[in-house]
């Protein structure tokens, strides 16, 4: 039975979850280009694999129409926006992810991401870095109202992360867990009082119809002009432009940013001193990275023993 890995990055870290595969009596092809693979490139190369460990490209209903003998899939990662489930389903082609595995290593570097702009690190390295010695004035995290909109693992991770800096935390949460609410000191808010109270929005929410750019010009209004915004969930929960204007005309402090909804991103957040943008880095740890992909390799050849 042959398996098609589409994920770019997927084995290059560590040989063990191809290997896995390889014991397990699968024949195994892998992505040969260094980027995503576009829908007409999945659909030549998926042949009459029975399953398919993806990474973030398109996986379109013209795609799973010509993937005749395709039976799993098998996200590497959490988000599963790119997959068309509804055409999934219908061709009895079971999905699943894995999302336990990224929910320290995303918090992590929302903290980093909340700690840096805070601080102005990269403004004070950069100046550094050209011979300048002119210390910015920064501020603290301790102590400040942090707004955690969504409450699922990484939420959680992250307001367990932050315990340490004494913050008052509200969340947005449409699905709440009262024990963890209770536990932790948490206040349940509307997502309006949320973002016109807090001086720190983290947004950890799935990409959904009901959720894309849920954070548009109207929501970012409502912020502090001293407040910032942290985006490390998916491309798309939050309108970009309206995000680049409200920096350009100070409606808010600064951002950080990690998913965009287009990548590579080349939009008008570039080239600002007040937004702090990686490139989809989220997960990239390698003691992540190499759990995850063992995770995804469990789920895939689990789910195709369980069909047969």
């Amino acid at each position: 039975m042959k398996v098609l890995i589409s994920s770019r990055s997927f084995g290059k870290i560590d040989s063990e979850p191809i290997d896995m595969l390889n014991n397990a009596g699968f024949e195994v092809t892998v992505n040969p280009y260094d980027r995503k693979l576009t829908e007409r490139e999945l659909v030549e190369m998926i042949g009459d694999s029975v399953g398919l460990i993806a990474g973030t490209e398109e996986i379109t209903e013209e795609f799973l129409k010509n993937a005749k003998s395709l039976k799993v899939i098998s996200r590497y990662g959490v988000g599963m926006d790119n997959i068309d489930q509804d055409v999934a389903t219908k061709l009895g082609i079971k999905v699943c992810n894995t999302p336990n595995a990224p929910s320290k290593a995303v918090a992590e570097l929302t903290l980093s991401m909340i700690l840096n702009i805070l601080r102005r690190i990269p403004e004070s390295s950069s100046l550094m870095n050209d011979g300048r010695w002119l210390p910015q004035m920064g501020r603290s995290l301790y102590g400040k109202k942090l707004g955690v909109v969504g409450l699922g693992r990484i939420g959680k991770e992250m307001v367990q992360l932050v315990k340490p800096f004494n913050l008052t935390i509200l969340a947005y949460e449409i699905y709440p867990d009262n024990d963890f609410i209770t536990s932790y000191g948490i206040r349940l808010v509307s997502l309006e009082e949320l973002l016109s109270q807090s001086d720190i929005i983290s947004i950890h929410l799935p990409l959904m119809k009901e959720t894309y750019n849920l954070i548009g010009e109207k929501e970012i209004s409502l912020m502090k002009d001293t407040s910032i915004l942290i985006n490390t969930a998916r491309g798309g929960l939050v309108d970009e432009g309206a995000l680049a204007n409200a920096l350009m005309n100070g409606t808010i402090a600064g951002a950080g940013i990690d998913v965009f909804t287009e990548e590579p991103y080349s939009g008008d957040l570039l080239g600002l001193d007040n937004v702090l943008l990686t490139p989809h880095i989220g997960t990239f740890t390698e003691e992540t990275r190499k759990k995850m992909e063992i995770e995804t390799v469990d789920n895939l050849i689990k789910s195709l023993r369980e069909i047969k």
